[in-house]
């Protein structure tokens, strides 16, 4: 009897002996379980480490900016930006950003309209990027602070020049921004909503 008073039995019942050779099919029954656990374990290492790769080069962002007319992008840290696709970068840091978003602003999403070896230009306050329009630089922020001129001339290698429709973007056409280039940009951005 065990100290609380009740008692235990580790007997099994009486199975009566069967004298015939297992079979095939009763021996491959009784590593089942084995085999599926091991298989399922195997899955599940291969998957988890897929997941993590996955993980580590994709992020689903909320865009709070009302630059961009999508509040949902899919962040793609493998694609390789192209003219006209969406990038997000971290902005470089400046005075004038700091008063506008803060000490550690979050990433900022832009448009390319410039790569690698096109010509940009400005006359009167107006971008173009080979010749073509792309955007109408403000002379001062919304708290009245001058508003410097972005960077001319031919884009630098693995450099991008950034832009929104939207007439308040803060973008590539202010020096604070100026050219987006390889080390800055997080990935592509993919709108979902």
């Amino acid at each position: 009897m065990s100290p609380s008073g009740l008692t235990f039995s580790l007997e099994y019942p009486a199975v009566a002996p069967d004298n015939s050779t297992p079979t095939w099919f009763t021996r491959t029954l009784g590593r089942a379980p084995r085999l599926v656990l091991l298989t399922a374990g195997g899955a599940a290492a291969i998957a988890l480490t897929s997941l993590s790769g996955f993980a580590r080069d994709h992020a689903l962002l909320i865009n709070a900016s009302p630059s961009l007319p999508y509040w949902a992008l899919w962040l793609d840290r493998t694609a390789v930006p192209a003219r006209g696709d969406l990038i997000l970068f971290d902005p470089p840091a400046s005075d004038l950003l700091v008063r506008h978003f803060g000490a550690r602003p979050h990433p900022f999403g832009k448009r390319i309209y410039g790569v690698a070896g096109d010509a940009v230009t400005e006359r009167n306050r107006t971008f173009f990027v080979n010749g073509a329009v792309v955007a109408l630089a403000k002379p001062a922020s919304r708290w009245g602070e001058p508003l410097a001129l972005g960077p001319t001339g031919i884009i630098p290698s693995g450099c991008y020049f950034v832009g929104t429709e939207h007439k308040d973007g803060f973008d590539s056409r202010y020096a604070a921004i100026g050219w987006i280039c390889r080390g800055r940009v997080l990935g592509v951005g993919r709108p979902i909503l």
